[in-house]
């Protein structure tokens, strides 16, 4: 079946003036890292109806991943996390201009940030990466939106937006200050966490997501990443209508 842009936007008309849909449908959203957050910002970018989107990724699904990851059931455990999600994102958004990119994104081999690129969304878990990232946005004067610590925690209703340097109670988000300074970056919108990380109950068995050796990944839940994701979905949508100066979404957030 055949559906236009217009029949699949009629809801989200109903609450942004056509002016905010054209400048979503104009607009170019870097997406990076595709697990329990990234995952649920594509697809709410996509839904959303921005025009252009670049997801980034280099993983394939794991059965860990099926507990929180929008790619991740049993038929598509092996499978790469961008050609699932490229799959998905094109069937509900079908006007959508879609490129994914199989790469990791590290400070010695980044993903480039393409040229009419409005919002870089970051999704990723290495720090050197979120700060390189951080410091490119802030060279080529693009918006940008990090995600902070959401493993090891329980209740969604404690994540909450901000500058980087307003945050309290995340361990990431002391690290990511600290080394900011370092780096001359000023501000960072991100989304972060105020609950306090859990102790995980009983030693996890090793798995692919550990980020280093003899460290185990962390624990996680349905409905922590998926939260953080939309949010920053939000703040990416807020930031192209106008932020603070103009747009609903700008005068409730």
């Amino acid at each position: 079946m055949t559906v236009s842009r217009k029949e699949r936007l009629n809801r989200t008309a109903l609450l942004l003036s056509p002016d905010e849909l054209e400048r979503l449908k104009n607009a170019h959203v870097l997406l990076l890292g595709l697990g329990g957050v990234g995952s649920y910002a594509a697809e709410a970018l996509a839904r959303s109806g921005i025009g252009r989107l670049t997801i980034v990724d280099h993983d394939t699904v794991s059965p860990s991943n099926l507990n929180r990851q929008l790619p991740a059931l049993a038929s598509t455990i092996g499978k790469a996390k961008t050609d699932v999600m490229a799959n998905r994102l094109r069937d509900a958004a079908p006007d959508l201009l879609l490129e994914a990119i199989d790469a990791f994104y590290l400070p010695e081999s980044p993903v480039p940030i393409p040229p009419d690129c409005d919002v870089v969304v970051d999704a990723i878990d290495t720090i050197s990466a979120k700060l390189h990232l951080a410091q490119e946005c802030q060279r080529r004067g693009v918006a940008l939106v990090s995600c902070m610590g959401m493993g090891n925690r329980l209740d969604p209703t404690q994540i909450r937006i901000g500058d980087i340097y307003e945050t309290s109670g995340c361990p990431l988000c002391r690290v990511m200050r600290r080394e900011l300074r370092k780096r001359g970056v000023e501000a960072l919108r991100c989304v972060y966490s105020l609950e306090k990380a859990l102790p995980p109950l009983s030693p996890a068995p090793e798995t692919r997501e550990q980020k280093s050796p003899g460290r185990a990944a962390p624990g996680s839940v349905s409905f922590v990443p998926p939260v953080a994701g939309l949010y920053l979905a939000y703040e990416a949508v807020r930031l192209l209508l106008g932020g603070e100066e103009s747009g609903k979404i700008a005068k409730q957030g």
